[in-house]
């Protein structure tokens, strides 16, 4: 009797072991896969924001010019405005036929410039300067931009008297585009735009020659 109960309780025993162990493997296997689950998940959720927030690369194109560039065409534009206002004048006041000639020769060269450097602007999504702002906001003297009353001076005079003004005026707003363009030439980054510089530099320097040998002559 004895016997028999001390063998029942030995294997309820033995049972009751095997039971446990069975479910401390089945816990442990379940544990490990919902660690490792999460784990997973952490790592997934932390790889969607690491790339949600992280800059997109290649979406923003570089600007194709650089600062100075854009002084370089935004201030070139009314200094040509200028130039084409002073050579209409020579169109009704200068006595020379050189001086009338050269008036011409600036009007064919410098307007279709301005139409070339308003176009990059609007392309570039800068501002144009406007027509008719006056004269001394944009540089009168350091870049060679007459003055009010400089201009005045010139539309007052007629005849040898205007071609005179008109040549030593001329002289100046040309050395002062020359120098404009000379700095685009060494510090610009659009081609186009060194391009341009580069014929205001050739062209203007000829003229200025041009004008310096008509005032010699007196």
């Amino acid at each position: 009797m004895n016997s028999k109960l001390i063998r029942r309780t030995s294997l309820a025993t033995a049972a009751l072991l095997a039971g446990g162990l069975l479910l401390t493997a089945c816990g442990s296997g379940g544990s490990g896969s919902e660690h490792s689950g999460g784990h997973s998940g952490a790592s997934a959720s932390a790889t969607v924001s690491a790339v949600a927030s992280a800059p997109a690369s290649g979406t923003a194109s570089a600007k194709p010019y650089n600062a100075t560039d854009l002084a370089f065409v935004q201030g070139m534009i009314p200094h040509h405005r200028q130039a084409l206002e002073m050579a209409e004048l020579a169109g009704t006041r200068a006595s020379a036929p050189e001086v009338k000639q050269l008036a011409e020769q600036i009007r064919k060269a410098q307007d279709p410039e301005i139409a070339t450097m308003s176009g990059w602007l609007t392309a570039w999504g800068e501002q144009v300067p406007q027509a008719g702002g006056g004269h001394s906001g944009h540089g009168a003297g350091a870049s060679g931009m007459m003055s009010e009353a400089e201009m005045a001076s010139l539309k007052d005079a007629t005849g040898a008297a205007f071609d005179k003004a008109f040549l030593k005026l001329m002289v100046a707003h040309h050395t002062g585009a020359v120098t404009m363009a000379e700095e685009e030439r060494a510090k610009g980054a659009f081609g186009p735009a060194k391009e341009l510089a580069g014929a205001v530099i050739s062209g203007q320097s000829a003229e200025i020659a041009t004008m310096n040998g008509l005032l010699a002559k007196g």
